[in-house]
């Protein structure tokens, strides 16, 4: 796999990161704006995810309901996607046909109409799905867990956004926040597949070009303070199933002790992707799962650290087995804990964990889809150089570097801990 890339940044500041593939006729077109939900203040909560939904509602040029034709015609293949720290919009369509998705990208970065009757529309979708997830336990557990971890930093509010804000959010607050953000000067266009790259700019530039840069926006992004303690807290809601969640500050992706958190956590829960749209693979070797699910105190264990601008959480999320408590559950986590900290890993655990995430990042780069989504996500928080080193730098994590990094983060007082209790059935 060649990592060669061309990067280049337009007269209007819009950064170009380019990479030739020719194995198949294809190109996978993405455009990524700086903003998400850390961008948004109370009264304004799930904005960004709302203007992602306006985004497809069309333009004079391309009306709504003309857009979604047009792609499948042509054999093509788009979404979009609303983060933390960022938006992203994408066509993988074939090579012959690519001229359509910079047009229409061009086009809506600028021109897309707002009508008051979409918007409407769309709060009633907006606020029905902001529902559905009332109802799954999960989603009501990370809510709590994220805004007990986060009360000064905007990482406290799901992406989706808090009801009162989207029954009262305007058409205008909208717009408003779409002309600030979706400008040349916030957003990383990246373009993988079967092109020449000199046509290729010279098609970008006459699409894009032509749009004003736009304002600098100022980020009044406010650090979180250090925990005091670890916070415990219950959510009770529907189902038949009690759940654990536990979070603790983890480093932000540009942070030296990323990575080795990235193997520490493998180790703990299994292999975790960092590509929010590859697979993953067995976490039976972890030593969660050995210690919780394999003596039968949970059904299942999984976790993660996130690739994120500031420094968000690491989420060990457990499954209690019916016939056992929370807390039987937790005083088995901190043993685990205890031991990954008293004592550093087995170079062959260690081995084993790294040569899974290898696994993993090599299935989550193969397609030309997810070549153009590293691109212009490493662009997001830091630069493509980051996915470059990312595997020389995994390579280099030590045993020590792991029990340091579960030393530093993985203490009590750095942690939030949620349980979800159903109910009781009536």
């Amino acid at each position: 796999m060649s990592h060669q890339i061309t990067k280049t940044r337009l007269a209007n500041n819009l950064l170009v990161l380019l990479k030739e593939i020719h194995t198949a006729p294809l190109i996978s077109n993405w455009i990524w704006y700086r903003v998400g939900s850390r961008d948004e203040i109370a009264g304004i909560t799930g904005i960004s995810h709302w203007v992602e939904h306006m985004q497809f509602k069309g333009t004079p040029q391309f009306p709504g309901k003309v857009l979604d034709r047009l792609i499948s015609r042509e054999g093509g293949y788009w979404n979009a996607f609303t983060f933390l720290d960022w938006t992203t919009y994408f066509e993988t369509m074939p090579a012959d046909k690519i001229d359509l998705a910079l047009r229409l990208e061009a086009d809506r970065m600028l021109n897309s109409t707002f009508d008051h009757q979409e918007v409407e529309a769309e709060r009633t979708v907006i606020i029905s799905e902001r529902q559905g997830h009332e109802n799954e336990p999960l989603f009501l557990l990370k809510e709590q867990v994220q805004a007990t971890s986060f009360r000064v930093h905007s990482y406290h509010h799901e992406i989706i956004g808090d009801l009162e804000d989207l029954q009262t959010i305007q058409r205008d607050d909208l717009y408003k926040h779409y002309r600030k953000h979706y400008v040349p000067a916030n957003a990383v266009l990246a373009i993988a597949g079967d092109f020449e790259t000199e046509a290729m700019l010279n098609s970008i530039r006459e699409h894009f070009e032509p749009i004003p840069s736009g304002d600098p926006i100022p980020r009044r992004i406010r650090g979180e303070p250090p925990p005091h303690g670890e916070h415990r807290l219950t959510v009770e809601g529907p189902g038949e199933t009690v759940y654990i969640q536990a979070a603790f500050r983890s480093p932000a992706a540009t942070h030296p002790d990323f990575l080795p958190y990235l193997v520490m956590d493998s180790l703990l829960t299994g292999p975790g992707n960092l590509n929010l749209f590859g697979g993953g693979i067995s976490n039976k070797t972890s030593r969660l799962y050995r210690a919780l699910v394999e003596n039968e105190l949970a059904v299942s264990v999984g976790g993660g650290v996130i690739a994120t601008l500031d420094p968000y959480l690491h989420s060990i999320v457990i499954t209690v087995h019916p016939q056992r408590t929370p807390e039987e559950v937790i005083s088995v986590l901190d043993e685990e804990i205890h031991r990954i900290q008293e004592q550093s890993p087995q170079p062959e655990e260690l081995e084993r964990a790294v040569k899974q995430a290898r696994a993993l990042f090599a299935y989550g780069s193969e397609s030309v889809t997810n070549q153009a989504y590293w691109m212009g996500y490493t662009e997001m928080f830091d630069t493509y150089d980051w996915f470059l080193n990312f595997l020389d730098r995994l390579s280099e994590v030590t045993p020590q570097d792991v029990q340091r990094v579960s030393q530093t983060y993985l203490s009590q007082r750095n942690r939030v801990v949620g349980v979800y209790l159903p109910e009781k059935q009536s």
